[in-house]
């Protein structure tokens, strides 16, 4: 990827997440964050896809740009729609209350590290855009292929929370329908497989694009920072402190990020004592 472009990404998210900051100081609608964060990744990445290669635009480059608005307009208007009707995210929240009088500081450093993770983004999007295989090849079908699987299951899970909050007020404390029964976090798990895709259109398997290679930082990124930073470890405090032993129970039947069986209570039992023995 071009220095002067990767220039430009990075201080396009950065001015871009500077903005989210200063939305959210001003709402205080923590959705606003997550909102400007996929529409700048999808704008810079849309852009990074179609920066003409020996002066042109190939046809692999407005494939990708497609694929890029596809996901950014579901992901986006989904939170800004959530963010409309005040819903928040929790995480923040949890975030605010961590931090306490530091908040806003940590929050703007927190924001411009996001802005980073978007520039390995843009960058898996722009090693995609410009891999030099025929095209269409199989390894794109494939990406294209698991990049809709992924943005519908993550559209479905989305949909299944949304109307599982609409329940009345006797409806259990934990969502555990439909995705929601294999996974806790099923609309996690389809964001992360969004970025799964990417690399099967960037790497040219006869290795005539060995930067395509890279793009595999994008999805091991992503795992990185829903299971162990900053997705579900702040979420998952936060349902313990406002669900309290209904979310623990949870915790003992269902996986936390990859979908698989339920556990009944004895294999949640044994697993436990396992866990407490060593």
């Amino acid at each position: 990827m071009e220095p002067r472009l990767i220039a430009f990404s990075l201080l396009s998210l950065a001015i871009a997440m500077a903005f989210a900051w200063a939305v959210q100081r001003a709402t205080g609608a923590s959705g606003w964050v997550d909102t400007v964060w996929t529409f700048a990744v999808g704008i810079v990445g849309i852009s990074a896809a179609l920066a003409p290669i020996d002066g042109a635009v190939s046809q692999r480059q407005w494939m990708v740009a497609g694929l890029l608005c596809f996901w950014s307009l579901r992901l986006g208007g989904h939170i800004a729609r959530r963010t409309l009707r005040g819903g928040g995210d929790p995480r923040y929240a949890t975030l605010a209350r961590e931090w306490g009088s530091n908040f806003s500081f940590r929050l703007f450093l927190f924001l411009q590290v996001q802005a980073l993770a978007g520039l390995v983004l843009v960058l898996a999007i722009r090693l995609a855009a410009t891999n030099p295989a025929t095209f269409p090849s199989y390894a794109d079908m494939a990406g294209v292929a698991l990049l809709a699987i992924a943005v519908f299951g993550e559209a479905v899970a989305d949909a299944q929370l949304d109307r599982f909050r609409l329940q009345s007020e006797r409806a259990p404390s934990v969502c555990e329908t439909g995705l929601w029964r294999w996974s806790r976090h099923p609309n996690y798990f389809f964001e992360w497989l969004c970025w799964c895709a990417w690399p099967l259109i960037a790497i040219d398997w006869s290795g005539a694009h060995r930067w395509g290679w890279l793009s595999l930082i994008a999805p091991a990124m992503m795992y990185a920072l829903l299971v162990h930073v900053s997705g579900i470890p702040p979420l998952e405090r936060h349902m313990i402190a406002t669900r309290g032993d209904d979310y623990r129970r949870l915790q003992k039947r269902v996986n936390a990020f990859f979908p698989g069986p339920r556990r009944t209570s004895s294999t949640a039992l044994k697993t436990t004592t396992r866990s407490e023995t060593r």
